[in-house]
């Protein structure tokens, strides 16, 4: 049988178990969770400042911009300040990447960005293999000159970039092509998904190469569509088809420092739309 001492000692040992079980479950969840804004655009062409107000109520700490709707760096920074916001990161077309750098690199500054990210690379500069070496090219001068400044440079990928052109798959090429220390990627995990590819490839592959993820979700009923199509689906975090828990788990070996939530387009109210996902991701643990 069991004495005083011995039991008063297991009694410790479950309750001091069950104290790191609990730790260890809390550590393994989201910080601070972002949002795109991307995907209150509408919302902010009317409303900007409301906008920005309504999403840091919902519980967002961190943004990520897609324009700025012409108001200036000084007065996105000061909307973010009413709001203990911040913005790590913004969506800068290539367009602008090519003929306002400048401009970019002192806006980001102003606002505090560290991430200068490019969003998409159009049609006609991604046609050949050569096209594809061409972008390469262009992101090792753009991520220099951003890192220069102090900044960092990403690329932010649809599922375009996995389609096999001239015998090899321009993500890969990309990844291959271009200096880790100049150019990092944003996983957008819907259309990694919706390009069949698996994260966690990428995060062994690549550790460290993805600071940033686009924490967005498939509906259960989609087709599997192999490239961007006009009809694409999109459902709030947790709603859909994506493991989540499983990229978040290995987050680490990515590099992944920011997560955000981004809907492109919702059935109802973008703003129920996010709620919804960031509730799903402060109960979510992994």
């Amino acid at each position: 049988m069991m004495n005083r001492r011995e039991f008063m000692g297991a009694v410790s040992a479950t309750v001091l178990l069950s104290r790191f079980a609990a730790f260890a479950a809390d550590e393994h969840k989201l910080g601070n969770i972002g949002l795109q804004l991307y995907t209150v655009r509408d919302q902010m062409a009317k409303d900007f400042d409301g906008t920005i107000a309504k999403v840091a109520a919902t519980g967002y700490k961190e943004a990520e911009f897609a324009g700025y709707f012409s108001r200036t760096p000084q007065q996105v920074k000061a909307v973010l300040e009413r709001n203990h916001m911040v913005a790590p990161s913004a969506h800068i077309p290539i367009e602008d990447l090519r003929a306002k750098l400048p401009q970019v690199i002192e806006a980001a500054h102003v606002i505090g960005h560290e991430y200068i990210v490019n969003p998409w690379i159009n049609q006609e500069d991604r046609g050949s293999l050569d096209d594809w070496k061409k972008i390469a090219a262009f992101f090792n001068e753009t991520g220099r000159k951003v890192k220069d400044a102090g900044l960092q440079f990403a690329h932010h990928n649809h599922d375009f970039e996995f389609k096999p052109t001239g015998g090899q798959v321009p993500y890969d090429l990309l990844l291959k092509e271009t200096d880790p220390n100049l150019v990092k990627m944003e996983m957008d995990l819907y259309w990694i998904t919706a390009a069949g590819q698996d994260p966690l490839k990428y995060f062994n592959e690549y550790p460290g190469r993805y600071p940033m993820l686009h924490v967005k979700d498939r509906p259960t009923k989609l087709a599997h569509p192999i490239y961007v199509t006009e009809d694409a689906k999109f459902a709030p975090v947790g709603r859909g088809v994506v493991d989540f828990k499983r990229v978040f788990a290995h987050a680490d070996k990515g590099g992944v420092r920011h997560y955000y939530v981004e809907q492109d387009y919702t059935e109802g109210s973008p703003f129920e739309a996010i709620k919804i996902s960031y509730e799903d991701l402060r109960k979510m643990r992994f």
